[in-house]
C-alpha cells in the first residue's frame, strides 16, 4: 500500500520547485522517495524521475503529428495516458509497496482538473490498485494582494477539489516573497482560514470597474461559502520548519501517519497535532513579513510566538536547495 502525492497548480506556481525540494526533504528523513514524472512538456527537471510520461509521449510529438497548440497538445497528451494507463501501473511495479513514497508531477494546465476528467480516471485506476494519494494544490502566495485575483483562486481550489474528489491540500506557495509585493488588506489567516467573505467582497467592489458586477461578486462569494471546502496551507520550500508543517498536512491527508512506525514518520507523528491552519498562517506572518515586510529568524522568535516551528532536531540539520 504505497503512500504519495499529486502536485498540480498553475504554471509558476513552483510545482517542479516543490516537488525536488520535497522529494530532498523526504529522503534526508529517511523515507524512501521517488518522483514521477507526468508533465510530458517538462523537458528541463532538476530531478531525477523514477519514471516519466516522455518515454511515452511528449508534448512536442503531441502538436507535431496533429497540429495542435500548447494547450491542445497538453490535453491530448493526459488522455493519452489515460488510455495507456497500464502503462504506467506497469512502471510503477517496482515501487507499488510500503517501502517508496511516490511524488507524481503533474502538468500545470488547468484545464485538467477543472473541465478535463482524464487525470480524476488515472487517480481512482491508481486508487484501486491501493495507492494512498492526496493531492497538493500550489498556488502562488502574490493572488493574496489583489481580492479579485485571490477570488479567483477560491474559484480554481473549489472546482479542482469537487472534480478529483480525493484528499486535497491547497497551498500557497512562494510565501517568502509576499513581504515584497506590498501590504495586505487582512491578516494572513484570513486567506488561509478563507473567513467571512462579505470583507473581501467590500474590497473587491472597490476596484474600478467591478462596481457594476456587485450582485455577481456576491453571488460568487456565497457560492464558495457555502460549499465551505476551501483553506490554505503556506509554504517557503527554502524552509525546513515550512515544508514539514506542510509535510504534517499532507501525511494526515493520505494517512500515512496513521500507518506504521517507519523511520523518518515518527518525529512527525508525534508532532502532527501541533499545527492549524491559523496558528501556521500567524507563524508565517510573523516569519516572512507579510505585513510588516520585515523578517525574523526562529532563533528571535519567543516561545508563544514559534510554536510548532520547533519541530524536531532532525529538521534544524536538513537543507533544500532551490532550483532556479
Amino acid at each position: 500500500m504505497p503512500f504519495g502525492q499529486i502536485a498540480i497548480g498553475p504554471p509558476g506556481s513552483g510545482k517542479t520547485t516543490y516537488c525536488a525540494g520535497m522529494h530532498q526533504f523526504l529522503n534526508a528523513l529517511g523515507r524512501k522517495t521517488i518522483i514521477v514524472n507526468l508533465d510530458p512538456a517538462n523537458d528541463n527537471i532538476p530531478y531525477t524521475s523514477a519514471v516519466d510520461i516522455g518515454e511515452l509521449i511528449t508534448l512536442e510529438d503531441a502538436m507535431n503529428a496533429y497540429h495542435l497548440g500548447p494547450n491542445g497538445g497538453m490535453v491530448y497528451c493526459i488522455e493519452y495516458l489515460e488510455k495507456n494507463v497500464d502503462w504506467l501501473l506497469e512502471k510503477l511495479k517496482p515501487y507499488a509497496d510500503d517501502e517508496y513514497y511516490i511524488i507524481f508531477d503533474c502538468p500545470g494546465q488547468v484545464e485538467l482538473y477543472t473541465h478535463n476528467n482524464s487525470m480524476r480516471t488515472i487517480v481512482r485506476r491508481l486508487e484501486k490498485q491501493n495507492y494512498r494519494l492526496a493531492c497538493v494544490h500550489l498556488v502562488d502566495a502574490s493572488y493574496c494582494t489583489e481580492a479579485a485575483k485571490f477570488i479567483s483562486v477560491l474559484l480554481l481550489s473549489l472546482t479542482t477539489m469537487s472534480l478529483l474528489e480525493m484528499p486535497h491540500i491547497n497551498v500557497l506557495s512562494k510565501i517568502d516573497l509576499l513581504a515584497g509585493l506590498g501590504q495586505l488588506d487582512f491578516n494572513l489567516e484570513y486567506y488561509t482560514s478563507v473567513m467571512d467573505l462579505s470583507y473581501l467582497l467590500d474590497c473587491l467592489n472597490q476596484r474600478e470597474g467591478s462596481k457594476r458586477f456587485g450582485e455577481l461578486n456576491r453571488v460568487i462569494c456565497e457560492l464558495v461559502e457555502d460549499f465551505s471546502m476551501v483553506g490554505f496551507s503556506t509554504l517557503c520550500i527554502n524552509d525546513k520548519h515550512s515544508v514539514a508543517n506542510l509535510l504534517k498536512e499532507i501525511d494526515k491527508a493520505n494517512g500515512f501517519i496513521f500507518g506504521a512506525l517507519t523511520e523518518g514518520n515518527e518525529n512527525i507523528m508525534l508532532a502532527a497535532d501541533a499545527t492549524d491552519l491559523v496558528s501556521e498562517a500567524k507563524d508565517a506572518q510573523l516569519m516572512y513579513g507579510a505585513l510588516t515586510g520585515k523578517t525574523r529568524s526562529h532563533a528571535e522568535a519567543d516561545d508563544g510566538d514559534r510554536g510548532h516551528l520547533d519541530v524536531m532536531e532532525r529538521i534544524n540539520g536538513l537543507s533544500i536547495v532551490e532550483h532556479r
